[in-house]
């Protein structure tokens, strides 16, 4: 996904549409990202490899101009990655950032984009908040949101008889705005949520929280999270005998008549 959103910038700059933006005769690309921490897996140096491809795809050029593509690690810190996303806009004349992985550091980022006009594709983030209560005219939000997760599983599962459930949810913002999302679905349909807890992201071991879960007697375990709390919760729950499910709604485990998790 990385490539296909940085394809698609590109397809933008040559069009023509953002040639006001390209400074110093170079469009220059930043991928920011996680190159070390729990989302480098999912992103982190792939997404740069993948950015390298798509600049080559076009050729190594687009307006005539050359395509420089750099990177920087922003530790899922959001201030870290304010602060670089500033120096990249503002002294190092980058056009365009993208990747992003984490919302809280996502929306840090959107703010400096806003605040200086200039370009941001997030494809690494989920809250729905980037096009609701913080939307930005410089900003796309790539691939998906909490919002569609919400409406396609949720939905779903209501109508299929998890009518009651309890909430596994990472402390930050992706966290809560599928919590938030999810809710909404399950309450417009009929069903209801008696009762959630919070956790730090990147919990190792989440069983205590579990084990919460379980104890509420919900039908349904939402987790909402994404890797890898989403993943690590999956495993503890099989351990436990709590079947889950994938964050796309498809099944992980077989499903019973005890709690089901759903990410």
């Amino acid at each position: 996904m990385p490539r296909l959103a940085t394809l698609a910038a590109l397809l933008v700059f040559s069009a023509g549409a953002a040639q006001a933006q390209v400074s110093d005769d170079v469009v220059k690309i930043g991928v920011l990202t996680d190159l070390s921490g729990p989302a480098a897996t999912a992103t982190g140096p792939g997404s740069v490899t993948a950015a390298q491809m798509a600049a080559e795809d076009f050729g190594g050029k687009v307006l005539g101009k050359p395509i420089a593509i750099i990177s920087a690690d922003h530790q899922i810190k959001p201030d870290i990655a304010a602060g670089i996303a500033r120096q990249w806009y503002v002294v190092d004349k980058v056009d365009l950032i993208v990747d992003v992985p984490v919302s809280a550091v996502g929306l840090a980022v959107q703010q400096v984009a806003n605040d200086r006009k200039k370009l941001f594709i997030t494809h690494s983030t989920g809250t729905a908040d980037f096009h609701g209560k913080f939307c930005s005219p410089y900003t796309m939000q790539w691939v998906f949101d909490t919002h569609a997760l919400a409406v396609g599983t949720a939905q779903e599962v209501v109508k299929r008889g998890g009518d009651t459930w309890f909430f596994l949810t990472a402390d930050y913002a992706f966290g809560h705005s599928l919590e938030r999302d999810a809710t909404q679905v399950i309450v417009q349909n009929g069903g209801r949520v008696v009762g959630s807890v919070a956790h730090p992201f990147s919990t190792p071991d989440l069983s205590s929280f579990i084990l919460q879960a379980q104890s509420s007697k919900a039908k349904i375990i939402g987790l909402a999270s994404g890797p890898p709390d989403n993943v690590n919760a999956i495993k503890v729950g099989g351990e436990f005998g709590v079947p889950g499910r994938s964050a796309d709604g498809g099944p992980v485990g077989a499903h019973h008549r005890r709690p089901r998790a759903w990410a």
